[in-house]
Formats: C-alpha cells, sequence, structure tokens
C-alpha cells in the first residue's frame, strides 16, 4: 500500500485537532495564537515531506535528476556523450588553378559555419571537393547535399559561392533520455564477456553514434559485427575508426570483430502534385521532404523501404488533394548478409 504524503492543510488541522484533544479549552480559530503556531509548524513539515520525496525520486535512475542520474551512470561506467561536430565536404567553385587553403570558412544562409580540414586546388572542370567540418558542434551542422553557402573571404581566383556535397556526424549533447536509455540497457543487460549485447553497449558509448546494429558470426563463426550511425547520415571513416579503436580496447582478445558503415541504398521519390487552394508549393514540398526524411531515419540496415508508406505520407501530408508517384515503382528492399550491410536513404525528391 502506497504512503500518502499529507499536504499542508492536513497537516495544519492535524495539529490544531491534537491540541484541541490534549487542551479542549485552547481557542484554536482561524485568528488564534495555536493557529499562527500550526499554521508555521505545518508549513515547515511540508516541506520535510517534499524533501523525502525528492530523495525517493534519486534513489531509481529512471525518476532521477540530471545530477544523480549521471551519479547512477558512472557507477556502472558510463558517461554523457559529448557533442560532435558534422564533417564532410563542400564543393567550391572557380578558376581551375586556385587554391582553396586550410580554413577557408563558408556559411549557411542561417550562419552555420563550416571551414576547411585540407587544402585542393580547383581542377580544370572548374570545381573541387574539399573536406571540411562545422565549427561548432551539434545537429545544425547536418546539412543536405547541395545546401548553398557564401565563403566568408574567397580566395583569390574562387568564387565566393559554394556548396555542400556531404555533411553529416553531428550531434548534440547526449540528453537525459538518451542516457537512461542507455544505463537501462545495461542493468538489464548486464555485462557478460563479449556477447552481443557488450558490443552495443560499447558502441553506443562512443560520441557520435546514434544506432548501432549488432550481427554475431556473420562472416562466419565468432565473428562479430557492428553497424554505426549518426546523426544526419551514415558515419565517415574517422567515426567508423573511433569506434573500432574504443572497442578494440575492451573487447575479447580472440574475437574477430569489424565496426562497419552501412552501404546506402537511396530511394529517389518522384510525383506530379495536385494542391488544395491556397496551399503554398515550397510549404507542402517542405513537409513532405521533412516526413519523408524521419520515415527513413527510422529505418535500420536490411529493412524494407515500402512504397505503400511512401505513398501514405505524401497523400497525409496538409495540402495535397491528390498525386501521381513515378518513383519508386515498388519496394526497396536492403540486403543484409555475409557481404552486405544495407540501409534505404532518401534520394533526391522531385514535386512537379
Amino acid at each position: 500500500m502506497s504512503f500518502l504524503t499529507p499536504d499542508y492543510p492536513a497537516i495544519r488541522d492535524a495539529i490544531l485537532r491534537d491540541i484541541a484533544n490534549q487542551l479542549p479549552s485552547a481557542a484554536i480559530g482561524v485568528d488564534s495564537d495555536y493557529a499562527l503556531r500550526a499554521s508555521a509548524h505545518a508549513s515547515a513539515v511540508e516541506g520535510l515531506y517534499q524533501h523525502q520525496q525528492w530523495i525517493v525520486r534519486q534513489i531509481l535512475p529512471d525518476t532521477a535528476d540530471t545530477d544523480f542520474l549521471e551519479r547512477h551512470a558512472s557507477l556502472r561506467g558510463l558517461s554523457r556523450k559529448a557533442a560532435t561536430a558534422a564533417s564532410g565536404t563542400i564543393t567550391f567553385s572557380g578558376v581551375a588553378g586556385s587554391a582553396v587553403p586550410i580554413g577557408t570558412e563558408a556559411k549557411t544562409a542561417g550562419l552555420v559555419a563550416y571551414v576547411t580540414t585540407a587544402a585542393d586546388v580547383i581542377g580544370g572542370g572548374g570545381t573541387v571537393t574539399v573536406a571540411a567540418q562545422a565549427e561548432q558542434t551539434g545537429t545544425a551542422g547536418n546539412q543536405t547535399a547541395a545546401t548553398a553557402l557564401t565563403l566568408t573571404s574567397a580566395p583569390p581566383g574562387v568564387l565566393s559561392s559554394a556548396s555542400i556535397a556531404t555533411m553529416s556526424g553531428g550531434t548534440d549533447l547526449e540528453t537525459d533520455a538518451e542516457l537512461l536509455a542507455r544505463l537501462l540497457f545495461v542493468l538489464r543487460n548486464p555485462p557478460c564477456g563479449g556477447a552481443a549485447h557488450d558490443y552495443y553497449t560499447w558502441a553506443m558509448a562512443c560520441d557520435g553514434v546514434t544506432a548501432a546494429y549488432v550481427y554475431p558470426n556473420r562472416r562466419g563463426l565468432g565473428t562479430t559485427d557492428v553497424v554505426i550511425m549518426t546523426s544526419g547520415g551514415i558515419p565517415g571513416a574517422g567515426l567508423i575508426a573511433t569506434v573500432q579503436a574504443a572497442i578494440d580496447l575492451v573487447r575479447p582478445v580472440q574475437a574477430d570483430f569489424l565496426v562497419l558503415a552501412p552501404t546506402a541504398v537511396p530511394v529517389a521519390v518522384a510525383a506530379s502534385l495536385t494542391l488544395a487552394a491556397g496551399a503554398v508549393t515550397a510549404t507542402v514540398r517542405a513537409s513532405i521532404d521533412a516526413a519523408l526524411t524521419a520515415y527513413f531515419a527510422s529505418l535500420s540496415p536490411g529493412d524494407t523501404a515500402y512504397l505503400s508508406r511512401i505513398r501514405a505520407i505524401v497523400s497525409d501530408t496538409s495540402g495535397v488533394v491528390d498525386f501521381t508517384m513515378t518513383a519508386p515503382t515498388g519496394n526497396t528492399a536492403a540486403l543484409v548478409d555475409s557481404t552486405h550491410t544495407q540501409l534505404a536513404t532518401l534520394g533526391t525528391t522531385t514535386w512537379s
């Protein structure tokens, strides 16, 4: 049976009742001296009850406040994952032979800044794609291909306009809910000397990893493969190497183990839309793209991207009265076997 904590009026009335029981002639009216004393004591006692309730909430991690949640996690060797900066490539244009040095800065219209992490020279075709990363950590740095950029200070021979080629992997500081989910997974799946769930725990502890999929014996008996994902897309070689090195420090010595990125299977989506009167075309397109992005983000390696789901997303978008879909023409299967780890991803979208 649960304990019912009395509130301020109940505590005050109980004190006045006890006074009246012990001293029947006592004046306990609302303006009496006893009433004032009972009110003061009741307020203090209610505060003690509230503090006890707070203490109880800290005992278990799923009700604990931030600092106590971190304490619970630390007892299991877990710590909050740091935010990471998005990385990828930027395409520059200009006169052939013009240099794009390290540290060249470019910004989006929303003032998200990127800086090149390598140097290169514009080729004969008038463009060059250079490695870059976001100047600030967080998911704001993740951008889709062809996002327009403006150079802060264009080098000689280089145009002031550029565009994102790829940019993903930016993650925010791990939230309480995400840290709690990892802690609960460890509590429900205690360390077991290299079991499949251990590899999941080790991978998810790495900064920048947002999802992990473990495939025991995928390449044969005694092998373990872990496919990782990051915010905004498929992880780059740097994150894969980091996770591989981190798990190599804790895995069983004899384990045959690999960290992998899934192979993208882009699904192009195209449709001719009939919009309701007054619907803004740009708004409708943006809504469909956002919903499709969320759908494909929910898929795991090996999951099929169903045409019916894609059609439903388009149909359910506010402002769409009717549509004729020209792509895809069927379900898109992603294969996971001894040589494939495919993931269906959103390709180009075309709305007419």
